[in-house]
């Protein structure tokens, strides 16, 4: 009886197999070059690697190519902007802008233009864009002078290279390997990172995946920086302590020239 009854399912799952593997889910295999990078006195930036694979149900691949976005950003943290003007002859803080939720290094590499990837709405919501970043401004200001103050803040950070956007970044090969490289700058402030990939096909984020990364100090700067952090007044005695003996000797060569 038992076999009777699988005999006759036979037929069913049969016919439901087609449903089940286009039912099944696409994925995203993800690596990345190095998962620590150290600072030193050396350190003048580097290349992030990040590469992977989409895995198709049943290893359809379409034929028309997808998109990847390649999101790499650091820790967040709040910014106050400040606006100097002068007055009366003298140039003061006249007005400012604090922002909540500032990374303090994001770069997005894509596989086409932004705009070209899906709707204004599903790349906020992801925040694929520089533009799209939720930087969470939090003053009295009007929306017009908030909107002022984000933009200097971006110039700012592209200045530095802690913002970054590259259309045409991502590289893919026979719709199915993908990489992108991007450059950590100097100036990176240390920290834990993430590298975010998501796959958009037909506009929609339809596969999601994320690799962290950690950049920190290594070495003596890794010391100092402990030092700063964890033993706040002693470092800071220290470092009065250090100046005055400097102080102090330049004068002695001072008087004996």
């Amino acid at each position: 009886m038992k076999r009777l009854g699988l005999s006759r399912l036979a037929p069913v799952w049969l016919a439901a197999a087609p449903l089940l593997l286009a039912a099944a889910p696409t994925t995203l295999i993800t690596d990345i070059s190095q998962s620590r990078i150290d600072i030193n006195t050396t350190f003048k930036g580097a290349d992030l690697l990040v590469f992977g694979a989409i895995q198709y149900p049943a290893g359809a691949v379409p034929d028309a190519p997808p998109d990847i976005a390649v999101v790499v950003r650091g820790p967040a943290e709040p910014v106050t902007l400040r606006k100097k003007a002068r007055v009366a002859g003298i140039w003061l803080n006249t007005d400012a802008v604090r922002f909540e939720s500032v990374p303090g290094f994001y770069a997005v590499a894509t596989t086409r233009p932004i705009a070209d990837l899906a709707d204004s709405r599903t790349t906020a919501i992801y925040e694929i864009g520089i533009r799209n970043l939720q930087l969470s401004p939090a003053s009295a200001a009007s929306d017009a002078e908030t909107r002022a103050f984000e933009q200097g803040l971006i110039a700012l950070k592209q200045q530095r290279g802690l913002f970054q956007e590259v259309a045409g970044g991502v590289t893919m090969t026979r719709n199915v390997l993908y990489r992108a490289r991007i450059a950590i700058p100097a100036a990176v402030p240390v920290g834990d990172y993430t590298a975010e990939i998501h796959l958009i096909r037909k506009g929609r984020v339809i596969a999601s995946s994320s690799t962290p990364i950690s950049i920190g100090k290594s070495g003596f700067e890794r010391w100092i920086y402990v030092a700063a952090q964890d033993h706040s007044v002693a470092y800071g005695l220290a470092a009065v302590a250090l100046a005055l003996f400097a102080g102090w000797i330049a004068s002695l060569v001072t008087r004996r020239g």
